[in-house]
């Protein structure tokens, strides 16, 4: 069997989850990209071949040259309705490309849900800062690239000169692209992993996210969900069935506030920043052998087997300031109290950053597992109290 791999930059979960998954199932993994010699570099017993990733009609074209595929697949939050058409081309299992289409496009996702009566938000388009003075904002509100993805630009805006210079600054930025005006929707934040054949489709449970202070939404820690009340998955579900999500992994962001359930962004592919590497090792299941499978038209077993008893969390140590990275920890394996704990660098020493009110602002990721969440928060805290990053202007 061979399936054609569509990634833009590489990634931990392509690496470390769906090559080593790809292997384990026999499966020729053929990797399609833009930055060929990132990924060469990052896993050189893998065929890499470059293509204009972005463009359907240079996937279509990449592939047909190398024989009929059995499998077109992507975790990339970019390429998804890329990799949906290719499917469909080559008559091939996938996700519908209108899903992903309405799913990556955050205003789309807005008028879909609010078309088929799931929750309705107010949301505006905006191309140009001109565009913004003809709003009736409801303050305070967010603002978005319509198709960004990890909190990049996303700020919450609390008046109407604030919005408008927000606006100019992201548009500053990103020329040509077009931004979400929306309604700021308050509660606590939290995620549902899901994964589906088409036919049936599991919830693997979900995180609790702790975000940064306003106005902006980085996420700085994870703790594992093993299941959210029934009557949140219900509504999440719902809001999903409306979008016609139901195609293998999804991550879905979402608030609760006052026990209804909102969502904020849905993305069509597993969780990423290593949450779906701690996932396959908390729940004890091939997860991304399962993700993969799928694709290949595989139906997914009834009952995965997944572990319950499991409690986990990670933090993300972030730069705070501009400049070049001087000290970090390296990377580490240790068991404490039977808390299973891995520290993992996201930047070299030497490396230089601005900053950016993103995950690209992550220095490193500390991942821990375990039966008492109390044991596991201990772990943490005292891993991270014990280390040091310096930055030099």
């Amino acid at each position: 069997m061979r399936m054609f791999l569509l990634a833009l930059n590489p990634t931990d979960s392509v690496t470390e989850g769906f090559l080593p998954a790809a292997a384990r199932l026999g499966v020729d993994m053929t990797v399609l990209t833009d930055q060929p010699d990132a990924h060469r570099l990052a896993y050189p017993e893998t065929e890499v071949l470059e293509c204009d990733v972005r463009d359907l009609r240079s996937v279509v074209t990449r592939i047909s040259t190398l024989g009929r595929p059995d499998a077109v697949f992507t975790n990339s939050d970019h390429l998804q309705t890329q990799a949906a058409l290719a499917a469909d081309y080559f008559g091939l299992p996938g996700k519908d490309w209108r899903v992903a289409l309405r799913t990556k496009n955050k205003a789309e996702m807005r008028r879909s849900l609010a078309s088929a009566g799931a929750d309705t938000v107010w949301s505006a388009e905006v191309t140009d800062t001109t565009d913004v003075a003809a709003l009736d904002v409801p303050y305070p509100c967010v603002v978005k690239p319509r198709e960004g993805v990890a909190s990049e630009d996303v700020v919450l805006v609390e008046g109407a000169e604030d919005l408008v210079a927000r606006c100019a600054e992201i548009l500053s930025r990103r020329p040509g692209s077009a931004l979400v005006v929306e309604e700021y929707l308050p509660g606590e934040l939290y995620t549902l992993e899901t994964l589906g054949d088409g036919h049936v489709r599991h919830v693997l449970g979900g995180f609790h996210t702790v975000l940064s202070p306003p106005p902006y939404f980085i996420e700085e820690r994870l703790t594992f969900v093993p299941a959210h009340p029934a009557p949140v998955v219900t509504q999440v579900l719902a809001q999903l069935d409306a979008l016609g999500v139901g195609f293998g992994a999804c991550h879905t962001e979402f608030v609760v506030h006052e026990g209804r359930a909102r969502i904020i962004e849905v993305n069509y592919r597993a969780i990423g920043d290593q949450c779906d590497l701690l996932l396959a090792h908390l729940l004890e299941i091939p997860l991304f052998e399962h993700i993969l499978r799928t694709h290949l038209g595989e139906p997914l077993p009834a009952d995965l087997g997944a572990r319950r008893d499991g409690v986990a969390r990670l933090d993300y140590p972030c730069a705070e300031s501009a400049g070049t990275l001087t000290a970090a920890p390296a990377a580490a394996e240790r068991t404490v109290d039977g808390v299973r704990l891995t520290y993992r660098p996201l930047r070299e020493i030497g490396e230089r950053h601005q900053v950016y009110r993103t995950n690209r602002d992550f220095l490193g990721v500390v991942r821990a597992t375990g039966t008492d969440q109390e044991a596991v928060d201990r772990a943490v805290a005292g891993f991270l109290a014990g280390q040091r990053w310096e930055i030099q202007p």
